[in-house]
């Protein structure tokens, strides 16, 4: 169930818009001004050419916090969300101390996997089927398969939709004429 721009952390729809507002002022501004403009605001500190390289993979999109930040805010726009909150979660359950997955890994499952969760994910019933298996005793691969799909999901669908959206293509298109 999509909780729309409010479920989206505030930093980074803040984020979002900086990258944005940034890049536009990337047009306007020499490379001097820019480097000097970084030195004061750390958040802003952006590789010119960050937005171009999130079009070689899926992968370097997820593995650059801005474009991580600005996939998500995409996703919320697209009422699809919690395929990007699911696949950190897993993320960050595979950083998770043994002791502490049990409680962790049944939080992920009633948010996202459970019939009816409050940000259900799409999967098909036999991924589900296992997933809920794993949860009997819940270890750090339980939610590997779930993952996975999910990921394949985000990479074949969303990815794609994200590369054309508006705000890429501004954002991208402000990044090669620098």
């Amino acid at each position: 169930m999509c909780r729309g721009l409010d479920a989206l952390p505030i930093t980074c729809l803040e984020r979002a818009k900086e990258l944005k507002a940034l890049f536009g002022s990337l047009l306007h501004k020499s490379e001097q001004s820019i480097t000097s403009q970084a030195k004061k605001n750390d958040k802003l500190r952006l590789n010119v050419d960050e937005p171009l390289k999130w079009k070689e993979s899926f992968d370097k999109l997820l593995s650059s916090q801005n474009g991580l930040c600005l996939f998500r805010a995409f996703l919320v726009s697209e009422f699809s969300e919690e395929n990007i909150a699911f696949y950190l979660a897993c993320e960050d359950y595979q950083a998770t101390k043994p002791s502490k997955q049990a409680s962790k890994a049944k939080k992920i499952y009633d948010e996202f996997i459970a019939t009816d969760a409050p940000r259900e994910i799409n999967l098909d019933h036999l991924s589900k089927a296992i997933t809920k298996e794993n949860m009997e005793h819940p270890g750090q691969s339980c939610f590997d398969l779930a993952q996975a799909k999910i990921y394949t999901l985000m990479e074949k669908d969303c990815y794609p939709r994200f590369l054309k959206s508006s705000t890429y293509l501004e954002v991208s298109r402000k990044a090669k004429t620098c």
